[in-house]
């Protein structure tokens, strides 16, 4: 049987709230943002006996290092005694990144409109496709051979909901991924807890 990925995406920051591209720039966690990320430590110690004998894996980058450490503590560990991944860095939207999608639209509509004919595919300028963050994650997934918490991002979480839960890539961009709650990748489906 395969592992178990509990997933979880970093808190809340200032340029989720302000509906801003984050990519791989380093931002950090918000207010809300902290207090999700407490929350969800303790969501997973109500919902996995022994979370001290899961593998926990991070992006590097500052907001999903802070998720890490204080799910952590929330879940009665100490916030050390985890892996970081450069594979699970937020998919690069490059030039694009720092500006909300309306802003996109305003100063590079051509772009943007080729990006909404293939969300999947389409490669931001200086940036990354879905399918690249699929196959950048395809080694880091095949390695993972026990029950593992991953922190990382939006992006990664929806490719990872094509390589491991069966969803189309044409409707993988438009599925939202919420901050404060687990998604739990087990048997080739897929489930949030709390269920919504």
């Amino acid at each position: 049987m395969a592992p178990t990925i509990y997933f979880v995406r970093h808190g809340e920051t200032d340029w989720n709230a302000e509906g801003r591209l984050q990519g791989q720039r380093d931002t950090s966690l918000n207010a809300r943002g902290r207090l999700q990320a407490d929350e969800v430590g303790a969501l997973l110690k109500s919902l996995v006996p022994g979370p001290a004998a899961l593998d926990y894996i991070a992006s590097p980058l500052a907001r999903t290092r802070e998720t890490m450490d204080r799910l952590r503590l929330g879940a009665g560990l100490p916030p050390d005694g985890y892996k970081l991944d450069p594979r699970l860095r937020e998919i690069a939207f490059g030039a694009w990144e720092g500006m909300t999608w309306k802003e996109i639209r305003a100063r590079d509509g051509a772009r943007a409109a080729a990006r909404d004919r293939d969300r999947f595919g389409y490669v931001s300028p200086d940036g990354e496709s879905y399918a690249m963050v699929v196959e950048r994650l395809r080694p880091l997934v095949a390695a993972i051979d026990h029950d593992t918490v991953i922190v990382s991002h939006g992006g990664v979480a929806r490719a990872l909901l094509t390589m491991l839960a069966g969803l189309v890539p044409k409707e993988a961009p438009d599925v939202p991924i919420w901050q404060g709650r687990i998604l739990i990748f087990a048997e080739g489906t897929a489930r949030w807890w709390p269920a919504s």
